[in-house]
């Protein structure tokens, strides 16, 4: 029986993965491990979900070796999807080594132990985040040089490049998907658009860095997961996909179709302070994703936002 670890699952793209996938593979063990942190919520992974024969939770803190041996001599899983990490760069200017010993020590973590186990697969989710920014024409190819500007994007690539390391030297099975933002249900409220709807639903001000001319390719989080199923289940091994909405909004168009939907105008909005090497814009290129596994987004942007508009006002 195949078994797959799972980091990271309480967190908002591990668990609606989970929420979907667990139930559709009742052939696989999913093995969930996450340390719980502020960002990990057991209540976003479905009851049905949580009471499925093919579920198992195991809190652990990918930091701590040992604790993560006694859960692999337990269940011999035979592969990895890496959701696990410190992922806000506002958190990581405050605490930047904390994201060092996550996401790069945590993930080196993770591959000895795929290296001792003799595991198959390891899946490592990146960010578009670790090629910096882009000018204003053009776009993030996955042979795009990597450039990270903030402590969590350096991060994230140290990882990315760690298990890359391990598959020249080692000779490790991986694949990595670097996504563009994603929105959904079950994001945490330090993120854009759940911090925002939480602000105008108390009817508060939301912060909006600098003019907010900032641009980000926007991907509904469900149709991110469906990438990565592919990518785990279907890619050459060591290989590398970009995965995009082909959703290109400043972050003041957003804040402004989130105060339109929910009865507000642009006096809501609170111009703060930029943060420090904010990138200015990030945008993906997915041909090879496409072209290779036939993957494309299916949920457009005037629907996703809609639903996770739904979503969060009926909390």
């Amino acid at each position: 029986m195949q078994k797959i670890i799972i980091t990271g699952w309480a967190g908002f793209i591990g668990s609606n993965f989970l929420n979907k996938y667990v139930l559709l593979h009742p052939e696989i063990t999913f093995i969930n491990i996450d340390a719980l942190t502020y960002a990990g919520n057991i209540e976003k992974i479905s009851l049905e979900v949580r009471n499925a024969p093919n579920y198992v939770f195991e809190h652990r803190d990918i930091r701590d070796i040992e604790a993560l041996r006694a859960v692999y001599q337990k269940f011999q899983p035979t592969d990895i999807i890496h959701f696990a990490a410190e992922s806000h760069v506002d958190n990581s200017i405050k605490n930047p080594r904390l994201f060092t010993e996550v996401n790069v020590l945590g993930t080196q973590n993770l591959l000895d132990l795929h290296r001792e186990f003799n595991m198959k697969r390891f899946h490592y989710i990146s960010t578009d985040e670790v090629y910096g920014d882009i000018p204003e024409s053009g776009f993030f190819k996955e042979e795009t040089h990597i450039e990270p500007s903030s402590p969590y994007s350096a991060s994230k690539a140290g990882g990315d490049i760690l298990t890359q390391a391990y598959g020249r030297t080692f000779g490790l099975n991986y694949t990595i998907t670097r996504c563009s933002n994603n929105y959904g249900a079950h994001q945490n409220f330090i993120s854009l658009i759940p911090l925002f709807i939480s602000k105008i639903q108390k009817n508060e001000k939301v912060p909006l860095y600098g003019d907010g001319s900032n641009i980000r390719d926007w991907l509904y989080v469900e149709d991110h997961c469906d990438a990565i199923w592919e990518v785990f289940n279907h890619a050459k091994d060591r290989s590398i996909y970009n995965v995009g909405g082909n959703n290109e909004y400043t972050n003041l168009e957003i804040t402004k179709i989130i105060l339109a939907e929910m009865g507000k105008d642009e006096s809501f909005i609170s111009y703060v302070a930029d943060r420090p090497g904010h990138d200015k814009r990030y945008a993906i290129d997915a041909t090879k994703i496409k072209n290779e596994l036939s993957w494309s987004p299916k949920v457009r942007f005037e629907e996703g936002i809609q639903r996770t508009l739904k979503f969060y006002l009926s909390k």
